[in-house]
C-alpha cells in the first residue's frame, strides 16, 4: 500500500511544541456503548470504515464527540490542524495509517523523555479509538467546497433570517417547502465533498446541516449553525 504524504514525514517533525497542551485538558470519557464489540486485542485495521453500514455512522457521532473533548484542542476544531499538532486528516484511510494512528493514540509521543502527547490507551477503550479514527478519515479535504463556498454562505444567512422570524412568532411549516428545497441542495452540495484520507465519503458540517434541516421550528438555527461551524474550520 502506498504510504500517505503524512506518513513519509519523519515523527520528529510531528512532535509538539507545547508540552502541556494536552495536560491542560482533562481527558474526557466516551459512551460506546452502542457501538458493536471488537474484542480485547486491538485491531490492526478500523472496523467501521465501510460507509454503507449504520455503524459508520454512529462511530462518527461517536467519534466527532469524543475528538472535540480530547483532540480538538490540539489537532483542531474539525480536524484542520492550526500547526501545532499533526493534521490527522492526511493519514490514509487504509492500514497504513491505521497503523500510524493506533501506535500513537495508545502510547502517545515522547522527545528526550519529555511527554508530547500523552497514550490515551489507559483512558479511552479500543471502540473509542477507532470512532475517533472514522470521524477524522472522513474529514473533508481543504478545498472541498471551494466550488460552493458562496452558495454555503448565502444558504446560512438565509437559515440564520428564518431561524430569527421563527423565533419572533412566524409559522416554521410556512417554510417547509423552502426548508426540504435546501436540504436537497446541502445534500448535493456534500456528496461532492473528497476527503484529504482519500476515505470513499465525507461527513462535514455540510451534511450534518443537511440531516438537522427537517423543517422543524429549531432545525434553521441548527443548521445555520453548522454550517458556521464548518465556514469557519475551512478558513
Amino acid at each position: 500500500m502506498k504510504p500517505s504524504l503524512l506518513l513519509s514525514i519523519p515523527l520528529s517533525l510531528f512532535i509538539y511544541t507545547n508540552a502541556s497542551a494536552h495536560g491542560d485538558v482533562t481527558p474526557q470519557a466516551m459512551d460506546t456503548s452502542n457501538l458493536p464489540d471488537v474484542g480485547e486485542e486491538w485491531l490492526e485495521e478500523n472496523p467501521w470504515r465501510d460507509h454503507e453500514t449504520d455503524t459508520w455512522s454512529q462511530a462518527i457521532a461517536i467519534g466527532a464527540s469524543g475528538y472535540n473533548q480530547n483532540c480538538a484542542r490540539c489537532h483542531g476544531l474539525e480536524g484542520v490542524s492550526g500547526g501545532l499538532a499533526p493534521d490527522l486528516r492526511l493519514l490514509s484511510a487504509d492500514m497504513d495509517g491505521d497503523e500510524w494512528y493506533i501506535e500513537r493514540f495508545r502510547n502517545g509521543a515522547t522527545q528526550n523523555g519529555i511527554t508530547k502527547m500523552p497514550g490515551f490507551e489507559s483512558i479511552l477503550d479500543q471502540k473509542a479509538a477507532w470512532a475517533i479514527r472514522t470521524y477524522v478519515e472522513t474529514r473533508p479535504a481543504d478545498d472541498a467546497f471551494k466550488d460552493h463556498n458562496d452558495s454555503l454562505v448565502k444558504i446560512r444567512d438565509t437559515l440564520k433570517v428564518l431561524a430569527g422570524a421563527i423565533a419572533g412568532g412566524a409559522n416554521a411549516d410556512d417554510y417547509a417547502k423552502l426548508a426540504k428545497e435546501t436540504q436537497m441542495e446541502l445534500s448535493d452540495i456534500a456528496a461532492t465533498a473528497k476527503t484529504a484520507s482519500k476515505a470513499p465519503k465525507a461527513e462535514s458540517a455540510v451534511s450534518r446541516a443537511a440531516a438537522a434541516l427537517d423543517g422543524s421550528a429549531e432545525s434553521f438555527g441548527q443548521a445555520a449553525e453548522l454550517l458556521s461551524i464548518g465556514l469557519s474550520a475551512a478558513k
